[in-house]
């Protein structure tokens, strides 16, 4: 390993930032978290609510990745006064973070989501990992594989995903890894793009609709303004914001409730409840997720 890089922190909780369902394929083993951010290796403690050891990887990769330039006491001033759920769900995860993700791995791994458990799409993010990507580290006994390419997917072809478990998800993926192998989509471009823009674009691509579009943005080119719902969210907001009204909202009306109400960094509204929401059992009504 290297050096250990020591960082002093603030409003920054580790294993809840890496446990929120934003991202697959880390490893723990004791306090230590470690996997590859791309292709470098990153291995990470938070021994106490202030400090961040940085155990291989580098402080500059740390810092950038774990979005700890994020400015949560100003982003927590933008929100709704008088929220309950809100205010809840802070106090549960108060140092939970929006990862920066690599744009190629993140949207790749939520068109694999779909109706997806999280324990089930960390499963297929490591098989395809495993069967198509390249290994670059090895730590505490587990084999770290860079996810594949879309050149990698294109070449693998849809049977061979399927049998990673993605089911229908395959033809998805590999339509879209083909497109982007062999550059009729570039996805630097929607870097360009405003957020409505963008996700309009993202869902040119096989399989991706806007919820799937909205995750990639938020997790991998940091739109903070989107707030991805899917079903799981949406009865979690109807739970805690219309759970006594005599007509229930339709969808349309929690998109538009969702974006006037939450504020400017409403992705992180987002986050914060569906980590509380997912931990504390509100849809356990629902489903068992583990």
């Amino acid at each position: 390993m290297d050096a250990t890089d020591t960082l002093v922190v603030e409003d920054f909780n580790l294993a809840a930032t890496l446990d929120s369902g934003q991202v697959f394929h880390w490893h723990r083993e004791d306090e230590i978290f470690f996997s590859l951010v791309g292709d470098q290796p990153l291995i990470v403690s938070q021994p106490k609510p202030d400090t961040l050891c940085v155990h291989e990887g580098g402080a500059e990769l740390a810092r950038r990745y774990l979005a700890l330039d994020h400015d949560l006491k100003k982003i927590r001033r933008t929100l709704p006064k008088g929220d309950k759920p809100l205010r809840r769900a802070l106090k549960f995860a108060p140092g939970l973070r929006i990862l920066r993700q690599p744009r190629w791995e993140c949207l790749a791994s939520f068109i694999t989501s779909s109706l997806k458990q999280v324990a089930h799409i960390r499963q297929i993010s490591l098989a395809l990992r495993s069967r198509f990507g390249t290994k670059i580290a090895t730590i505490h006994g587990v084999e770290l594989f860079s996810y594949p390419t879309p050149d990698a997917l294109a070449r693998a072809g849809e049977s061979a995903l399927r049998a990673c478990g993605l089911g229908y998800r395959a033809k998805f993926l590999h339509q879209t890894a083909v497109l982007i192998a062999k550059g009729a989509f570039d996805l630097d471009e929607v870097e360009k793009l405003n957020d409505a823009a963008a996700m309009e674009k993202l869902c040119e691509l096989p399989g991706v609709g806007p919820k799937i579009a909205q995750c990639s943005l938020l997790f991998a080119w940091e739109r903070l303004g989107v707030f991805p719902i899917d079903v799981w969210i949406e009865r979690a907001l109807r739970e805690l914001y219309f759970a006594k009204s005599r007509r229930q909202p339709s969808s349309k009306a929690l998109r538009d409730f969702a974006w006037k109400h939450f504020g400017p960094y409403r992705g992180y509204a987002q986050q914060w409840l569906f980590h509380h929401a997912r931990t504390s059992g509100i849809f356990s009504r629902n489903r068992k997720e583990s």
